[in-house]
C-alpha cells in the first residue's frame, strides 16, 4: 500500500467542536482536533461557525475535507495531524523525511534496505516505525549531507 493510499478519506464525520473523525482509505480511523487552524486561518474563518463546520465532507477523490463555501482542507495535511494528535510520531517523523528527500517508497526501501512493502507498512501507519528505523533515517540525511558538502 502506498502512502497516497493512506492519505485518502474514505469518510468524514463531525465529532463535537471543531473535531472530525476521519476514516481513511488504508482502513485506520482518527480524530483530528482542527480548532487551532480554523482560528488561527484566515482562510478558515467561516469554519468558526458550528453550524458550517459541522458539514464537513469528503471531498472528490477522498483528497480533501470540504465545507460549505469552497472551504477546504488537504488529505495529506489532515493525515500530518491525525498522527501528530493520536501519538504517531514515529510515523509522522518517517513520512517527513521521505518528504523531505522526495524519496518514493522504492527509494526509501533502497535507502534503508528494507523491503518496499515494509516500507508501505510504516508509511501507512500500518506498524510502528522502528526507532532502528528512524536512526538510519537520519544516518542517510547525515551521509547524504556530509557527502554534499565534501
Amino acid at each position: 500500500m502506498s502512502d497516497t493510499k493512506a492519505m485518502r478519506i474514505a469518510g468524514v464525520k463531525h465529532a463535537g467542536e471543531y473535531k472530525l473523525r476521519l476514516r481513511w482509505v488504508s482502513g485506520k480511523t482518527m480524530v483530528v482536533d482542527l480548532s487551532a487552524p480554523v482560528h488561527r486561518l484566515k482562510g478558515l474563518r467561516p469554519l468558526r461557525d458550528q453550524s458550517v463546520f459541522a458539514r464537513a465532507a469528503k471531498g472528490e477523490g477522498g483528497h480533501s475535507v470540504v465545507w460549505p463555501g469552497e472551504v477546504d482542507m488537504g488529505a495529506a495535511r489532515l493525515w500530518e495531524m491525525s498522527l501528530e494528535q493520536n501519538g504517531h510520531l514515529d510515523v509522522l517523523e518517517f513520512i517527513r523525511w521521505r518528504w523531505r528527500h522526495g524519496l518514493s517508497l522504492s527509494d526509501a526501501a533502497e535507502a534503508l534496505g528494507l523491503s518496499r512493502r515494509q516500507v508501505a507498512y510504516y508509511a501507512s501507519g500500518e506498524r510502528a516505525v522502528p526507532r532502528t528505523v528512524l536512526l538510519a533515517c537520519k544516518g542517510w540525511e547525515a551521509e547524504r549531507h556530509s557527502a554534499a558538502a565534501a
